[in-house]
């Protein structure tokens, strides 16, 4: 026996926190051993390449075998080897890591980092071993092999050993409830997840079962479209395609590697939990890196890597500081600048993808301050805007409720796929600077909100479409980024243009000795007898005015915003109010056949008119109609009016 003797710790006995506190996962045991045999394979390239090694330094592999019998599992490389004295120095001494030392001394000689940091890695076998063996021989010349072994406590014993191949080998007599890394689906299933991209063949029994390279470490120009493609779906197999990408590449002023991916976005997304794996030397810490993501971004898919970003000693937790804000600054701006490249370069494509990187932009914008001055050009509207000669591409989302599906006619009868009905903010308001400059009119629902966008196109009046979850939010920070534009939501009120100054309805008929607008007004207000109820007759202006709708309610911007906001603040879904406003179109033919109906003269014994009462069910029907278009009736509400529709049908059968 060469020496025996006791471990260098502060403490009675340092095993019982390694095991309980300091690592919360025993499996990753595994993760810091197959680390350290890396380590020790570029620690001999690094001194090959400074001339203190001049022998083979061979295939570097690492091998891990299983012994079911002897209940053993070791990890062994080819590596750097140790001789007594550093096994005393780097193993009995905990926390005493040789990384920092050894990086310095050879600094420069190699393009592969250390992965080593705090010295404790080693220590996390006590996990699941109740005895752990080292078996080493130096490189150095004339090195003799020693044999280091410690069952969990702080006495350890370190002899000769046989060994004549230059490297080491960790043995870990296993405890009898950790019997399952015995299992080799087990260990295949751990070096997929931790060490799947360390540059050094990992093999188990005579396979290599890692990939090896990382692309984020590739140079952006070396790697195709497909290499970006075949690496998301090994990372999310069985997943739809990605829509683009970020590959991040930078080591000032802290090294950064990663590719970020755009994922299609699927209805049930959870946008508060983040997809990007986090490495540090290409091997895995954490499926979570919420403090390095921006918040916007947190739906995003793929990988960071970077050795700056502070880690706790078991490499398991991020610890928040100033460099963890830069880099999510970073981040956040490498995806700003990729997203204005590809409208840049490519807006058809940009287009293609809004509906999905849409959200990511507009929660950014209204979060992050830089990143909002970075992009605010290239946010885009769905608008109604047509180019002469052009018949618009309709989208709409599908049954699923996933993807948009495009509706729009035969290929052949487009034009460019540059004028697709999309536009920005900017472009909307240039554009319409002569027919309604400094006012925006926009729909939240394309199919509640049908009529009133109509009759906006109908009059020349573009309309954008506001749609995804996140607009409703997204309008009052316009609004604040845009002081002087009005915003005006297609059924809070009638712009002039959409009136027609109907003269004839201001003549007095001369047996009520009331104008035709009256007498509408008084017929609805009888008929529906709701105080709260605020009716209005205009002339809706069309070519076309059995086309237009005979009445339509409007919700005036103001109250609705306070009313959506008094229902947030509450937690309640907003209840469509009792107070809006029933504007009758004049112009339409039911509404002027209906004033004659109400002054049909025929009486019945009672004293009735059957064409009054049919005018009063039609009143009503016309009224739920309108309301129809803005909210779906209750169980109730839909009963009333199937009974009323069938009275109507009834009563005009019989005439």
């Amino acid at each position: 026996m060469l020496e025996q003797g006791t471990i260098s710790i502060h403490t009675e006995n340092i095993f019982p926190i390694i095991k309980k506190s300091l690592y919360s996962n025993h499996e990753i045991f595994l993760r810091e051993l197959v680390s350290n045999a890396v380590d020790a394979i570029q620690k001999l390239k690094m001194v090959s390449r400074a001339g203190e090694y001049t022998g083979d330094i061979g295939e570097p592999e690492i091998q891990i075998a299983i012994d079911k019998d002897k209940k053993t599992l070791s990890i062994t490389d080819n590596g750097i080897g140790m001789t007594a004295e550093e096994v005393k120095k780097y193993i009995n001494q905990v926390a005493f890591s040789s990384a920092e030392e050894f990086i310095q001394k050879y600094k420069g000689t190699s393009d592969q980092p250390i992965i080593g940091n705090f010295g404790l890695g080693f220590y996390s076998s006590f996990m699941v071993a109740q005895k752990v063996e080292i078996d080493t021989l130096s490189y150095k010349e004339g090195s003799e092999a020693v044999h280091w072994s410690c069952d969990g406590s702080p006495e350890f014993r370190l002899e000769e050993s046989s060994r004549q191949e230059r490297g080491t080998t960790i043995t870990l007599i296993l405890q009898e409830e950790e019997q399952e890394y015995l299992e080799t689906a087990r260990i295949r299933q751990l070096v997929k997840t931790y060490c799947d991209f360390l540059p050094v063949p990992i093999k188990l029994e005579g396979e290599v079962i890692n990939r090896q390279k990382a692309p984020w470490r590739e140079s952006p120009s070396s790697l195709t479209q497909e290499d970006y493609l075949e690496f998301y779906r090994y990372l999310y197999p069985f997943q739809e395609e990605p829509l683009l990408w970020v590959h991040l590449n930078t080591d000032y002023p802290f090294i950064v590697n990663g590719i970020l991916y755009f994922p299609k976005l699927k209805p049930d997304v959870d946008v508060t939990q983040g997809q990007i794996k986090l490495f540090c030397n290409q091997v895995f810490v954490s499926d979570h890196c919420e403090e390095i993501i921006p918040k916007f971004l947190l739906p995003m898919r793929g990988v960071i890597d970077s050795t700056d970003i502070p880690l706790n000693v078991s490499r398991s937790a991020l610890q928040t500081d100033r460099t963890v804000r830069k880099i999510a600054d970073y981040v956040s701006r490498k995806v700003g600048d990729r997203l204005k490249e590809l409208y840049r370069d490519n807006r058809e494509d940009y287009i293609k993808i809004w509906q999905d990187v849409g959200t990511f932009v507009k929660f950014g914008a209204l979060n992050d301050e830089k990143f909002k001055k970075q992009i605010e050009d290239i946010i885009v509207y769905r608008t109604t805007y047509e180019i002469k000669g052009e018949t618009p591409a309709v989208q709409v989302q599908s049954q699923e409720g996933d993807a948009w599906e495009d509706v729009t006619p035969a290929a052949d009868t487009q034009t460019s796929s540059s004028n697709r009905p999309y536009t920005t903010l900017k472009e909307y308001l240039e554009r319409n600077k002569d027919s309604h400059e400094n006012r925006v009119f926009y729909c939240t629902d394309p199919v509640t909100q049908a009529t009133y966008v109509e009759l906006h196109k109908s009059q020349g009046l573009e309309v954008l479409f506001m749609d995804s979850f996140i607009d409703t939010h997204f309008i009052t920070f316009l609004e604040q980024e845009y002081p002087n534009v009005k915003f005006s939501r297609v059924d809070a009120d009638l712009d002039q243009t959409l009136l027609d100054q109907d003269k004839a309805q201001e003549i007095v008929d001369p047996k009520t000795n009331k104008t035709r607008s009256e007498l509408i007004k008084e017929l609805f207000e009888k008929a529906l007898n709701k105080p709260k109820l605020n009716i209005r007759t205009e002339a809706l202006k069309s070519d076309d005015p059995q086309g237009t709708p005979p009445a339509m309610v409007l919700l005036p911007e103001f109250m609705r915003r306070m009313q959506e906001m008094s229902a947030l603040m509450q937690q309640q879904t907003a209840q469509f109010p009792d107070e809006h406003i029933l504007v009758v179109n004049t112009a339409h033919p039911l509404i002027q056949n209906l004033v004659s109906l109400s002054q049909g003269s025929i009486l019945q014994g009672d004293g009735s008119s059957p064409s009054a009462e049919l005018a009063n069910l039609i009143c009503h029907h016309v009224y739920d109609l309108a309301l129809m278009a803005q909210k779906g009736f209750d169980a109730q509400g839909m009963k009333a009016f199937v009974e009323r529709s069938n009275q109507v049908l009834t009563r005009l059968t019989e005439r």
